[in-house]
């Protein structure tokens, strides 16, 4: 699988995961995106080194922003520990902006607002509620949302919108749209429905892609200053819909 590199440097590069690729190497034990770039960054060390009997390391590489398995869009990962420490301090003090774009099923009562919630992370199920606040082991979690459009399909009603992810809990925007009504196209995961469109059921337990992509990130380089913008149009069947219905 190629990669399909958004921005390099000396430090640090970021990445499109494509739809049902694990951000890091799971239980399954296929392809993920850490192993895809460490050979990646391989390959291009061996092609630059002019002496064919010199050694070369097993390239670092750490994942700052992880992405569940069915979500597309930007990973940005570190070529370095030191560098990886202070993206990861970054991502705790929210000093890296992370946006989305999403496809959810129905439409939203507000046109753009904050969602404030407090989310409990069951491991065992793999799965995040919104619980009360006093709930033990709650985290309180916050995103913002702007409506793009709103379409009726044959499917029903969608809406288009942008998410700034304002702190990051396990399957937030997934957790979060669905407990305020309009949950992720194709998320059977966090849907009331057995299925949802074009998804995948809950009994199947299989999830390839939903209506979500990471799609923009903002921050300055912890070692060089300078300030990033990271970039792309999202991708996918969810996307296409809105596409289609432009038309």
């Amino acid at each position: 699988m190629k990669l399909d590199i958004v921005y390099e440097d000396e430090y640090i590069i970021a990445c499109v995961k494509p739809y049902g690729v694990p951000s890091q190497q799971d239980k399954t034990y296929g392809v993920d995106m850490v192993t895809l770039v460490k050979e990646y960054l391989y390959d291009k060390a061996s092609s630059e080194i002019k002496d064919n009997d010199e050694q070369i390391e097993e390239p670092y590489v750490a994942v700052i922003n992880r992405l569940d398995r069915p979500v597309g869009g930007i990973v940005l990962f570190a070529k370095d520990e030191a560098t990886a420490a202070k993206l990861s301090d970054m991502v705790q003090g929210s000093e890296i902006e992370k946006y989305y774009q999403a496809v959810v099923s129905g439409f939203l009562k507000e046109q753009e607002g904050v969602y404030e919630d407090w989310l409990l992370h069951d491991k065992k199920a793999n799965i995040t509620k919104v619980v009360s606040k006093d709930t033990k082991g709650a985290k309180r979690a916050m995103l913002e949302y702007e409506v793009l459009d709103e379409l009726d399909t044959d499917e029903g009603p969608v809406s288009y919108v942008l998410v700034k992810l304002l702190t990051g809990r396990h399957h937030q925007i997934r957790c979060q749209m669905a407990a305020h009504g309009t949950p992720i196209w194709g998320d059977a995961k966090y849907s009331d429905k057995k299925e949802t469109a074009r998804g995948k059921s809950k009994k199947a337990g299989k999830e390839s892609e939903i209506g979500l992509f990471s799609t923009r990130m903002q921050f300055v380089h912890p070692i060089t200053g300078e300030e990033i913008f990271l970039h792309r149009e999202p991708e996918g069947k969810a996307f296409d819909i809105i596409d289609q219905m432009d038309w």
